[in-house]
């Protein structure tokens, strides 16, 4: 074989290697959806104190599937966005919302007033910012400001690479800065560079649909199309309650130290358990309900034990009760009226009828069920209620909390390293994914050559061999 055929061959040879190799990375490089997920925030703990204190003697209240994680952090949910592999960069929104209030006035209006929503993470560059939806009322003028995605404040990467992530994306306690804009967003609380509750992450990211493809459509909740439909029954229903936030977290703290067991279809959504397969009738003119449904939770703990199943919604003339068979001391009472709720908001859209977070109150037999823990009166979670009409109406979805859902760590101590991946969810420093591609191209190419050139060595010694003497 000539050095020129010898050559021609390692070409070939070569181009058909990377062929094969070299899509595989283009595909690895393609941008991916981040669906899932959730953010843990406490906004600023010493913020929190503040509302919740004998000052401002206030609360917080929980919005849009919002919910508490550990003493002092805000959980948010249903993560939405794209992640480059390649880059890094890695944008993601999430849901929910906590509102803020104290210093109530004598007319019932609060001087502090602030809500903070859909917080948007994103990295590029190897630097990060936190947006927010904030609605405020000026701590000086009272003045009220809503603005969408401000950019609240910077985090802070610690050398993390973002390149060459899987799935999923988790980054734990980064540090968190307020910026300007942050600031005047704040009402005038707190100063530009002033340090916030470290901001903790997990997001699913999932492979984007090939060309000329488009991703599968959501899959209904609702009965199948062709279910019974007499008139006043729906196909399908669904009710959202959490009972009560700070019940549910005497039940998981260090006084109760129990937890709660879902049972017989019913679903935990963070901030709200969910009681599906709804049957029974309902009237849009008149704005009646009747209904029953599926699931039971329970919850146990340090001198507690309490089941609530076949839970029934009734309303009528704007007022709703929900209901329930509570299970206490070995004894059930069943049907028992457990919180009365504002219905007055249930409309009708389409083939879907719902009411979104509707105030709710304990009444007197939910103050037993309770065994006096609250008195009668109590502001309770709110109710949801959702109600398709037709098999092909979907409820809507649960909040999606991503595949790890486990409590985020707790804060560093002050001035420590603070920010750092989850194992194998980000590449390490100066570390490219497709580091194992370019060497095994760079050794296919050694070893193509290495053989043209053994091969025209061969033929150069064979030749020489002929024409000794």
């Amino acid at each position: 074989m000539s050095a020129r055929r010898a050559r021609a061959f390692a070409v070939v040879l070569l181009a058909a290697l990377l062929g094969a190799l070299l899509p595989a990375a283009a595909a690895r490089a393609e941008n991916r959806t981040v669906q899932g997920g959730r953010l843990d925030w406490g906004v600023k703990s010493s913020f929190q104190s503040y509302v919740t204190g004998p000052v401002a003697k206030g609360a917080f209240q929980l919005k849009s599937g919002a919910a508490t994680v550990g003493g002092s952090l805000f959980r948010f949910h249903s993560a939405t966005g794209s992640y480059d592999p390649a880059s890094g960069e890695f944008a993601a929104a999430f849901s929910g919302g906590v509102t803020f209030q104290g210093h109530q006035k004598p007319d019932g209006a609060y001087d502090l007033d602030m809500t903070v929503s859909r917080p948007t993470v994103r990295i590029s560059g190897g630097s990060g910012t936190l947006y927010l939806d904030v609605s405020s009322k000026a701590k000086d003028t009272g003045a009220v400001s809503s603005q969408s995605q401000v950019p609240f404040a910077t985090l802070g990467l610690g050398g993390i690479d973002m390149r060459g992530g899987g799935s999923p994306i988790a980054l734990t306690s980064l540090p968190a800065t307020l910026t300007e804009e942050g600031a005047k967003a704040f009402a005038g609380y707190y100063q530009a560079g002033a340090q916030l509750d470290p901001v903790s992450l997990s997001a699913d990211v999932k492979a984007a649909p090939a060309a000329g493809q488009s991703s599968p459509p959501a899959q209904p909740t609702a009965a199948p199309a062709g279910s019974p439909q007499a008139e006043g029954a729906f196909a399908d229903a669904a009710v959202d309650w959490g009972v009560r936030r700070t019940f549910r977290e005497y039940v998981t703290g260090s006084v109760g130290q129990g937890k709660w067991t879902l049972d017989e279809g019913a679903q935990d959504g963070g901030a709200l358990f969910r009681f599906p397969r709804g049957k029974g009738t309902y009237d849009g003119q008149k704005g009646t309900l009747a209904a029953e449904f599926a699931g039971t939770v329970r919850f146990t703990g340090a001198h507690l034990d309490l089941k609530l199943a076949r839970v029934g919604v009734t309303v009528e003339n704007g007022k709703g009760v929900l209901s329930a068979d509570v299970t206490t001391g070995g004894e059930t009472k069943t049907a028992v009226a457990l919180v009365a709720f504002d219905a007055k908001g249930l409309k009708t859209e389409g083939k879907l009828a719902t009411l979104t977070e509707a105030p709710a109150t304990l009444t007197e037999g939910g103050a037993q069920a309770f065994n006096s823990m609250y008195k009668a009166g109590t502001e309770m979670d709110p109710v949801s209620l959702a109600i398709a009409l037709d098999g092909s109406a979907p409820l809507p979805a649960l909040p999606d909390l991503g595949s790890t859902a486990a409590p985020a760590a707790p804060a560093p101590p002050s001035g420590s390293p603070s920010a750092a991946p989850a194992p194998a969810t980000a590449a390490r420093a100066g570390q490219s994914p497709d580091t194992g591609l370019y060497v095994a191209v760079g050794v296919a190419v050694l070893v193509l050559a290495g053989g043209a050139a053994l091969l025209v060595a061969r033929r150069r010694r064979a030749a020489a061999s002929d024409t000794a003497p």
